[in-house]
Formats: structure tokens, C-alpha cells, sequence
């Protein structure tokens, strides 16, 4: 009667075992650690780690080990002097190109992370840091959109020789005022075919002394402009961030048009300010071809109509003064493959005023070298200016172009990121600011840790005394519900928060109701004079509906709170539902598994310790 198969132990065996081994993470600590990444999203150098060893090695600095994952190099230390005298001397060494970042690298031990196994990721509560809330000022950015559509217009009337009498904004759409009705209707074909002004619905007016045509956006249009510049301002401030040296940030959306920006370890907001609200823009120029970089370069004589730049490999070139577009003319730019060749190539598009500039200088310079500038203002008034890339005008264009010979797609993927993100698409204005000390954050993990503890304790010493040998048979399910909870957050790379740590002292307390409505059933069935056997398989069938619906209902409530609660409340409902599966895990399948093990297999059980 109160059998299990082998299968079931095996499995609830190996559940615990796997959690246990994801749990174990979280026992290791922290290694101070320096993260060392490109300062514009670009693939490192193979030949990058030799450079740091040479530069670390001539400083005497040792390091425990290197490791290299994706686009960034660790290196752990065994204290805290040695990473800081480490990160002087790289940031010397590596200059503008990379940023070196403090960071406390996670101290697993290679077997565990072999297998996937990290500890959980404190919230800036617990590690301390600043928090933004910063608001994206969506009126500004349909505004700029609509003043794109009026140069656009403008600029498509002037190509076609069509004399208007005026294009202006009216209200949230567009008014086109020209001087003959066959004028209106060339225009309305132009503009229907026109793939940049694409999401505009157009309508003529009653003539009069002009004949006119209305455009308005269509509120499709509008929300997919929102949500563009939403994304554009979030990888913007992604790349700015990386001047602050943070290892970690967190950088997301929030409802329409809110982003939350989480900065760990950061305690100067002045600073992170200054880096957030910084400005960045980009510039066409053409390749002075008739003058040697190097040249100029080492005698210091440079053509009085050229500037001299490096590029991204700190080579230097020529560009000349006179600027053909800025970043400010620049509409989308999107990465992919050119359908001829099939090599990566990055999308470029131009507004009505840009894509003038640029097919007149073009038509004019095919075959020859044109280059893009990005320009960032740094802190203290310093400015940075980087080529990111070189092509070669293969033939005149204007509004839109390619940008090929480019190694890889993640390389097209990153010029067409820096292309976009030069700039904020629209204004953004914090609202919200919130600042955690690290001693603060330090004594939240005290506090939350030791609310845990006694709180399991006090749970463990209850059970033990009210429900005797079936009391420590739930105890030892709640140890494990406390590790398959560690372990889940550990794996599912989920933030713990005050919030969070209330949701565990909650779930700890909450864990133990199951049990104990099985073991009053077990209690009401040995008073109503069955045998202990026909008890404890009565009081597991018979209370677990009641245990499903109490637990269901608390499932759907955590998950209401996921879904339109904020940061901290979504912390809480995270540690809340992860802790209702496991502790209908262990309260249900773990101990019945125990009790079976203890009972199951006496042929005669006379009373039960209970």
C-alpha cells in the first residue's frame, strides 16, 4: 500500500542531488577580478592576452587565472591590492581602445562551472550601487519624426522639379500646399512610392486657392517609432556605461517608455550622471588620398585641408576638413547580407537634407575613400574621436546605401550598433534616483540570511517537537526544499532582492503547511480506527486536492504580481512561485517517499510516531 517504484526514488534522488550541485555556488565567494572588453562592442584581439601578460608581468603583478568568454577577458587575483595596482597598470598599457572594469569574479571551482553551475546575482539592495529610472520623452521623438518626413517631402518635390507652395507640420500630421491640381497628383503618386515615407496615409483636399494634400502618421507608425527609439537609447546608454568600469549593469525596459538603469559597486552618481547624459554623434568625411598618413603622422606636417585620425588599430589617417554628414542626418541603420555576394554589408539611411550632401559628393569622388568618424565628449570636457570604418564609393547614391567589405556579420551587426546608438534617439530625464552603500548592502545579506536561518530553525524545532519521527521527516524535506530553491534561482540566473529574501522566508514557513495538513489527516484517520498503514495512505490521497487548490490560488497571485508588479515586487513573485513548485515537490513526493522507506516495508506497524 504505501510502496513507491524504484523509478520514483531514483528520480526524486537525482532532483536533489542535481540541486544540491547548482546550490553549491553560492558557497565560494568572490575572487577580485579585472574584466577587460572593447570600448565599442568589437571582437578582441587574438593577440590581446600576450600584451596583458607582457604588461603584467613587467609590473610584477601575478594572477591566478585568465579566462576568455565571448567578447571579454577575466583575470582573478588573489587580493584586492594586486587587482587595483593591475587595473593602473592595463589601463595604461591598453589605453582608449578597451575598458578595464573592477569586478568580483564568482569563485566556483572549474568542476561546477563545467557544468553550468553560478551562484545567484545579488540586486543592488544587497551589493549596493545607483539606480536610475529615467523617462524617454516620446512627444519629442514623434516630433523629430515628423520634422524627418517634412525634409523628406521637401527634398522628394525638389528631385522631381515640382514647385509647392509650402510642407509644414500641422498638428500630429503634415500639410502639402501646392500650386496646380496636376502638381497634387504627381506629388500623391511620388509619395506613394516613396519607400521612406512609407505609413503615411494620404488625402486631398478641397481646392481653393492652392491645392492641397493631408498626410497623417498611422498610429502603428508612431508605436513602432516609440519602441525603435525606446531600443536605440537603451543600447546607447549599454555602450556609455562602459566608461563607468561596471562589470554587470542591468539596463532594461520598463512599461513604454521607462528604462531602469542599475549600476552595481557604482557609489558616485555625480559621475554615472555625467556618463549616462553624455554626448556621442558621428561624421562623414572624405580620405585625403593624395597625402601619406604616416607621413604626416611623424614629420607632424599635415595638408592644411586635412585633420589627422586613427583608426580603430591606432593607425593614422587623413580625412578632410570639409564634413559631408553628421550623425544628427543619420535615420536607421541595420546589418545583413548583400544578396549578390552574400557578404556581410550594413544598411545605411539618410534624411532628405543628408541624402543631398551626400549624392552630391559621390557623384564627384567614385573610387575613392570615404570614412566614418565617431565622436564622443567625455567627461572634464575631454573628447574622443575614432574611424570605425573606411569604404571605398563604389558608385553615387544618396538617401540609402551599403557599407561592405566587412569581415563577419558580428562585425556588420556592431557598425550598424554604432551607427544607431552615436546618439540618444530621443531626450531621456531621470526621475527616479536611489543610491545603496556597500556596508548597507553587506548588512541587508546579514540581516536577510540570519531571517532564514532562525526562521528555518524555529520551523525545524516545531515540527521535530509537535509531529515527532513524521516531523523530522518534514524537516528534512524543508532542507531540501531549501536547496532546490538556491539551486533554481542559481540556474534560472535570477536577481535576489530584500523582496526576494522575503519571498524565502515566506516560502520556508509556507513549506511546511502541506505537511502539516497530511499529517492531521494521518492523525484523523488513526482516531477514526484505521490501521497506520490505511492512515498514512488516506491522509496523502485525501489532502492533496486541498493542498493543489491552496497552492494553485498562491501560484496564480505570484504570478499576477510578476506580470505588473516593478523590480522588487517582481523579486518577491519570482522567489514565491519558484518556492511553491519546489515545496510541493518535497512536501508531497519527499516525504511520502520517507515515510514509505520507514513504514512502507514492516509487514505489521503497530502505532506511528506522529
Amino acid at each position: 500500500m504505501n510502496r513507491y517504484p524504484a523509478w520514483k526514488y531514483i528520480f526524486i534522488l537525482a532532483v536533489v542531488v542535481v540541486g544540491l550541485v547548482y546550490a553549491l555556488p553560492n558557497l565560494f565567494g568572490e575572487d577580485p577580478a579585472i574584466q577587460v572588453t572593447s570600448a565599442r562592442g568589437f571582437a578582441l584581439p587574438l593577440d590581446l592576452p600576450n600584451t596583458i601578460d607582457d604588461a603584467l608581468t613587467g609590473a610584477e603583478i601575478t594572477y591566478k587565472n585568465r579566462e576568455r568568454a565571448g567578447n571579454k577577458l577575466l583575470y582573478r587575483f588573489n587580493g584586492v591590492g594586486d587587482q587595483l595596482q593591475a587595473a593602473d597598470v592595463l589601463r595604461a598599457e591598453l589605453g582608449e581602445q578597451f575598458v578595464v572594469a573592477l569586478n568580483l569574479a564568482h569563485a566556483t571551482p572549474g568542476g561546477l562551472r563545467a557544468v553550468g553551475g553560478k551562484p545567484m546575482t545579488l540586486g543592488l539592495d544587497l551589493r549596493g550601487g545607483v539606480h536610475f529610472l529615467m523617462q524617454v520623452d516620446m512627444d519629442t521623438a514623434r516630433s523629430q519624426q515628423l520634422d524627418r518626413f517634412v525634409d523628406d517631402i521637401r527634398a522628394a518635390l525638389r528631385d522631381e522639379r515640382i514647385r509647392y507652395v509650402s510642407v509644414r507640420r500641422e498638428g500630429n500630421g503634415l500639410l502639402v500646399l501646392l500650386r496646380t491640381a496636376e502638381d497634387r497628383d504627381r506629388t500623391m503618386n511620388i509619395l506613394r512610392r516613396d519607400q521612406s515615407l512609407q505609413g503615411l496615409t494620404l488625402r486631398e483636399l478641397e481646392p481653393g486657392e492652392t491645392f492641397g494634400l493631408s498626410a497623417t502618421v498611422q498610429e502603428q507608425q508612431l508605436l513602432d517609432l516609440q519602441q525603435t527609439a525606446l531600443r536605440q537609447n537603451i543600447t546607447t546608454l549599454r555602450n556609455r556605461v562602459n566608461e563607468l568600469g561596471v562589470a554587470e549593469p542591468v539596463i532594461q525596459q520598463q512599461g513604454a517608455d521607462r528604462v531602469v538603469v542599475q549600476l552595481p559597486g557604482v557609489q558616485d552618481t555625480v559621475e554615472a550622471k555625467k556618463i549616462i547624459g553624455a554626448t556621442a554623434t558621428l561624421e562623414y568625411r572624405a580620405v585625403d588620398e593624395s597625402n601619406d598618413p604616416f607621413t604626416a603622422a611623424a614629420t607632424g606636417r599635415i595638408p592644411p585641408e586635412s585633420r589627422l585620425y586613427t583608426d580603430q588599430n591606432g593607425n593614422p589617417i587623413l580625412l578632410r576638413k570639409r564634413l559631408i554628414v553628421s550623425g544628427d542626418q543619420l535615420i536607421g541603420a541595420s546589418s545583413g547580407f548583400d544578396q549578390q555576394s552574400g557578404q556581410p554589408k550594413v544598411d545605411v539611411t539618410l534624411d532628405g537634407v543628408g541624402a543631398g550632401r551626400m549624392l552630391d559628393f559621390t557623384r564627384d569622388n567614385v573610387g575613392n575613400r570615404m570614412a566614418v568618424v565617431y565622436i564622443e565628449q567625455k567627461p572634464g570636457g575631454r573628447k574622443v574621436e575614432e574611424v570605425i570604418s573606411v569604404a571605398v564609393v563604389r558608385e553615387p547614391f544618396g538617401k540609402r546605401f551599403q557599407t561592405t567589405g566587412l569581415d563577419s556579420i558580428g562585425e556588420a551587426t556592431q557598425l550598424a550598433l554604432l551607427l544607431r546608438a552615436g546618439a540618444l534617439a530621443a531626450p531621456m530625464e531621470i526621475v527616479e534616483e536611489r543610491t545603496v552603500g556597500p556596508s548597507l548592502g553587506q548588512d541587508n545579506i546579514d540581516q536577510g540570511f540570519n531571517s532564514v536561518l532562525i526562521g528555518f530553525v524555529l520551523v525545524l524545532v516545531f515540527m521535530a517537537f509537535y509531529y515527532r519521527v513524521f516531523g523530522l521527516v518534514a524537516d528534512l524535506a524543508l532542507l531540501a526544499n531549501l536547496v532546490l530553491l538556491i539551486s533554481l534561482l542559481s540556474m534560472l540566473g535570477a536577481t535576489l532582492t530584500l523582496p526576494g529574501i522575503a519571498g524565502i522566508v515566506l516560502t520556508v514557513g509556507m513549506a511546511v503547511d502541506a505537511n502539516v495538513l497530511i499529517f492531521e489527516r494521518i492523525r484523523e484517520e488513526l482516531r477514526n480506527g484505521n490501521t497506520p498503514q490505511a492512515s498514512i495512505h488516506a491522509g496523502y490521497e485525501k489532502a492533496f486536492s486541498t493542498i493543489a487548490d491552496a497552492n494553485i490560488t498562491t501560484l496564480i497571485a505570484a504570478f499576477v504580481l510578476f506580470l505588473f508588479g516593478t523590480g522588487p515586487i517582481k523579486g518577491f513573485a519570482v522567489t514565491l512561485s519558484l518556492g511553491i513548485v519546489t515545496s510541493m515537490f518535497t512536501a508531497i513526493m519527499g516525504t511520502r517517499a520517507v515515510v514509505n522507506l520507514i513504514y512502507g516495508r514492516r509487514q505489521r506497524v503497530r502505532e506511528l510516531a506522529i
